[in-house]
């Protein structure tokens, strides 16, 4: 069901009540604030928000004030986001971490919701955010234990393309079925990290092309084990299996393909160029378990049977062991 659009208003409210009712609408969003006016007497602030899928996104603007994320070791669980800020009317000032930044119209910001932070904005300011569970992130094989806040400019490249699309997301979130509104938080999520990819300073350097090749590093290392697996292969990459399935899917093939073929490659080889072993021998040192399934299966990969090519390589004075019909 489509999900709409929800508005809320601190205008009408006394000034007490406008800091808490700010702060509420805030913390149901993404975490714990505290709120500042700084010296104004009051707060006018207005979000407009709604879901795409995971996604929150969100329209917000607020006259000058200051709100401050400060958490507990125990509570940087309860709010596992990254959010994608950008500015489109005032300037803010963030503080993460002894870092210190500027944000203009013109430029995005991305951060660790979860690690304590300080946003000041010393007059009206109108932003654009999405909210992005780290999950989805981690999905794609990135390591929050090295994010730093990331500010790169969204008026050209692909700063501006995922801006764009953000804004269209926005605009029809309300028309979108369930299963449009998560192809199109897939897509944004892609678009959103084009740009923090060129900016190889946010999220963990190790794009896709370069974690496919640890992937094939690690499987060329584990070959011979009988148990290599995907689950294996992702906790050592400390990636989800969901991401490794991608980057090998986007490559025609699933990882237990790339891993099958690696070994009848390597089985073949030794068949080839090496007499002293026996076809079983072979196959079970390159982590196959079954002879009739190495038969089967190296047939169909290269058209002739394992023992056809070990008689053609070695005569008939090495036993092959595994019938040409298996």
């Amino acid at each position: 069901m489509p999900d709409t659009v929800h508005s809320l208003s601190t205008v009408g409210l006394g000034p007490k009540r406008q800091l808490q009712y700010w702060s509420d609408a805030l913390t149901d969003l993404c975490g714990q604030f505290s709120v500042d006016p700084l010296e104004a007497s009051k707060l006018d602030a207005r979000i407009n928000y709604t879901t795409v899928s995971k996604l929150k996104l969100c329209q917000i603007e607020v006259s000058q004030h200051r709100i401050a994320h400060v958490t507990s070791p125990s509570y940087t669980s309860e709010h596992p986001y990254v959010k994608i800020l950008f500015q489109t009317y005032g300037i803010s000032y963030f503080e993460q971490n002894g870092c210190q930044i500027q944000i203009k119209p013109g430029d995005c910001l991305a951060y660790d919701v979860s690690s304590p932070h300080t946003i000041i904005s010393p007059s009206l300011t109108r932003h654009e955010v999405v909210i992005v569970p780290k999950e989805l992130l981690r999905e794609r094989g990135f390591n929050f234990d090295r994010m730093t806040a990331c500010k790169l400019s969204a008026l050209t490249g692909t700063g501006r393309i995922a801006h764009d699309f953000v804004q269209a997301a926005f605009d029809e979130a309300n028309k979108l079925s369930a299963n449009s509104a998560a192809g199109v938080a897939e897509t944004l999520i892609d678009l959103l990290l084009l740009p923090l990819r060129e900016a190889d300073a946010a999220f963990d350097r190790a794009g896709p092309e370069a974690m496919y090749v640890r992937a094939q590093a690690f499987i060329r290392e584990h070959l011979r084990d009988p148990d290599l697996c995907i689950d294996q292969i992702a906790t050592s990459l400390g990636c989800t299996k969901r991401y490794l399935h991608m980057l090998f899917s986007e490559r025609g093939m699933t990882v237990s393909d790339y891993i099958w073929r690696a070994r009848l490659q390597h089985c073949r080889q030794e068949l080839e160029n090496y007499g002293g072993k026996t076809i079983t021998d072979v196959a079970f040192s390159w982590g196959f378990s079954s002879s009739s399934h190495f038969s089967r299966v190296f047939r169909k990969c290269f058209g002739v049977s394992p023992s056809a090519i070990h008689k053609g390589q070695h005569g008939t004075g090495v036993p092959a062991d595994i019938p040409d019909g298996v």
